[in-house]
């Protein structure tokens, strides 16, 4: 059913259907002359357009499209969260499906009780789908004049809900590492041996026995404005004098360069407590290392990046200083329909 606008000219009424414009010719001369002509002008410019056509062109004019050049999501978190590695002593979530990450790890210890120590880590990560994920790890260590292979690992992670379902996004960790090379140093000083005993026990290069590792990952993002993880481990060699490594690490990052947070700063420690079988039986008192220090994450582009961390031991078993540089990358998954809004604007 039409609708009708009644207009009163004097004494006569019109009555117009809406929307036809061919009838209103012999009002609009009718009222040219009179002082009704603005708001029939009025009336003509607002009162029969269509809702729906405003609604529309309203609904156009807000809608914002944000793209950037970020890494696909996976499962919903952020991109830090979406690369496997979230800093050079923790690691959170899992990747995309099909996604591949590749990072080249170095670690300088200066030990208090011994000459430094270098250590090289090449690391491949993919990402399978349902919230799994595999990797490989192969160490190459360089101690006193000695450069060997150290380790290969296999490492295997589970996380149990999409991002932002569970608190603290919780992931499975486990690793099994095959010991490839000798011990080329005591992980503590030898408090127990003479110069020369010690010496001995280090000329012996031991071999370096194998190892199961299990690890709780947690990871958080906070109003966007920082982004915090931490990692629980328990490490188990399964011969040799079974050495047990039990502690935590936990890092906090801060954007200071956005839209696509090419900069964070931040800090990051860990707290590692050590025992073999002699000390365990012996009622002796484990070896405490902790660590702690800054940290900087650098991205030349968006499927790169360059993590330095500068660490400083603060226990007497504690190396005197470790260095940790990580440079990684992030290949494949999903194709996003849009990349991810800037940490800026997300969760608004």
């Amino acid at each position: 059913m039409d609708r009708f606008l009644t207009l009163q000219f004097g004494k006569e009424k019109t009555c117009l259907p809406d929307y036809k414009f061919v009838t209103l010719a012999p009002v609009f001369f009718q009222a040219a002359s009179s002082r009704l002509f603005p708001a029939l002008i009025a009336i003509g410019l607002f009162g029969f357009a269509p809702a729906s056509s405003l609604i529309a062109q309203t609904a156009q004019d807000d809608r914002i499209v944000v793209t950037g050049e970020e890494v696909p999501s996976s499962y919903g978190a952020t991109p830090d969260f979406s690369r496997s590695r979230f800093s050079n002593l923790t690691q959170a979530y899992v990747l995309p499906p099909g996604s591949v990450f590749a990072g080249l790890i170095y670690q300088g210890d200066a030990l208090r009780f011994n000459q430094p120590d270098h250590m090289l880590t090449q690391e491949v990560e993919i990402g399978l789908p349902a919230r799994f994920g595999i990797a490989f790890e192969n160490s190459i260590e360089h101690h006193r004049g000695v450069t060997q292979e150290r380790s290969f690992s296999i490492e295997g992670r589970y996380a149990l809900a999409d991002w932002n379902k569970i608190p603290l996004n919780p992931t499975v960790f486990v690793e099994y590492k095959f010991g490839i090379g000798d011990i080329l140093h005591d992980e503590g000083p030898p408090e127990k041996m003479g110069p020369g005993e010690a010496q001995e026990f280090l000329d012996e290069h031991m071999p370096l026995p194998d190892a199961v590792e299990v690890r709780l990952l947690l990871a958080q993002d906070f109003s966007n404005k920082a982004e915090w993880a931490l990692n629980g481990f328990f490490e188990q060699e399964v011969g040799g004098d079974r050495g047990r490594e039990i502690g935590f690490a936990q890092s906090i990052m801060f954007p200071v360069i956005l839209p696509h947070e090419r900069l964070k700063v931040g800090a990051e420690m860990q707290f590692t407590s050590f025992t073999d079988a002699g000390i365990r039986e012996g009622d002796e008192s484990p070896s405490y290392r902790c660590v702690i220090g800054p940290t900087v994450a650098w991205k030349p582009s968006k499927n790169t990046r360059l993590d330095v961390s500068p660490l400083f031991g603060v226990t007497d078993d504690s190396p005197r200083a470790s260095v940790f540089v990580v440079f990684s990358m992030l290949f494949g998954g999903p194709e996003a329909p849009q990349a991810e809004a800037p940490a800026s604007t997300r969760n608004r």
